[in-house]
């Protein structure tokens, strides 16, 4: 099968690989199309390898349709349509998923759409609410909110109650408006922790950036608030003021989706089946799909993504 394999090429390119077979409790899926994450673009630099013994094949999010079930499977049947969240593999031809993480895709969904959903939704997901437990009234501050998971946390946390700021670039800003921030900032321009602090602070915090926002976010993080860290594009080095975190009681907190238990993304994947599908059936969410890629066009997917010209998820679609 084609796939793309980050050890054999300094660049990516497709290559072919063996067709892997489905375990007992695994789905072997015809993919159609697979969501890029930044993860991918760490992994094929190096830095983010896969789990020990899981695909080395780039991809974290895949749709298409059941190819072959393993011998335990007995709620999905060859030709079915399903997504769902992998530890990696997705950016190929066909792709194992456990049947506990695959989602039925329904018929309003296309595939491109489906594929958009999984890593960004369950991270948002586990974060805000399994984390970060979200609740009504609560004051949430998400950066890099035109991203795919910032797309998808802020209207989770809208939907759950929360007054929300984002951080973005200026032309960003309506994009984050429009997905339901009361408070868009241009983390350029913008004294953000001014304005956040000026707006009420944050009781809830959730970084995928990293590095030097670390002492600003304290700034804003209120008393017994939560700040969660999800990723690291400042940097991983930072100053972590233990003044503010004793008296404000502050909780810091480290989170990646891709090193949880089987156990825990189960939960998580009914929650999007029972709560994210019927929010974007009903129009109280919404998909942000940004722009889809060919497979053979990964490279460019990938540096697309680098760049941050990205509003929601970028998407390669598999023939």
């Amino acid at each position: 099968m084609l796939a793309l394999d980050p050890r054999l090429y300094p660049q990516l390119q497709l290559t072919e690989l063996p067709c892997p077979n489905p375990g007992p409790a695994q789905l072997l899926v015809r993919v159609r199309a697979a969501g890029v994450n930044r993860a991918d673009l760490a992994q094929a630099a190096g830095s983010y390898p896969p789990p020990a013994g899981e695909s080395p094949v780039l991809g974290l999010e895949v749709a298409g349709e059941v190819a072959a079930c393993g011998a335990q499977v007995e709620e999905f049947f060859p030709g079915q349509r399903v997504f769902g969240l992998v530890p990696g593999g997705a950016c190929a031809e066909y792709c194992l998923l456990d049947a506990a993480l695959a989602v039925p895709t329904p018929d309003w969904l296309d595939d491109v759409g489906a594929a958009s959903l999984p890593e960004t939704w369950l991270t948002a997901w586990l974060n805000l609410i399994e984390i970060g437990r979200l609740a009504a009234g609560q004051r949430v501050l998400i950066h890099a909110g035109a991203s795919g998971v910032g797309s998808a946390a802020i209207q989770l946390a809208k939907a759950h109650g929360a007054w929300v700021a984002s951080t973005a670039s200026a032309g960003k800003l309506e994009y984050c408006r429009a997905l339901g921030a009361d408070l868009a900032l241009d983390y350029r321009q913008d004294d953000w922790v001014a304005e956040v602090r000026a707006a009420g602070g944050a009781d809830l915090i959730l970084d995928g950036v990293g590095g030097d926002y670390l002492p600003a976010n304290q700034r804003c993080l209120n008393a017994d608030g939560c700040l969660i860290l999800i990723g690291l594009l400042r940097g991983k080095d930072a100053v972590l003021n233990l003044g503010q975190l004793l008296v404000k009681r502050q909780r810091v907190q480290g989170s990646t989706l891709r090193s949880q238990p089987l156990a825990m993304k189960a939960q998580l994947a009914t929650a999007l089946l029972h709560d994210v599908l019927p929010g974007l059936d009903a129009g109280r969410y919404r998909l942000t799909l940004d722009r889809c890629f060919a497979l053979g066009e990964a490279a460019a997917a990938h540096a697309w993504l680098a760049g941050n010209h990205n509003l929601g998820k970028v998407v390669l679609t598999v023939p």
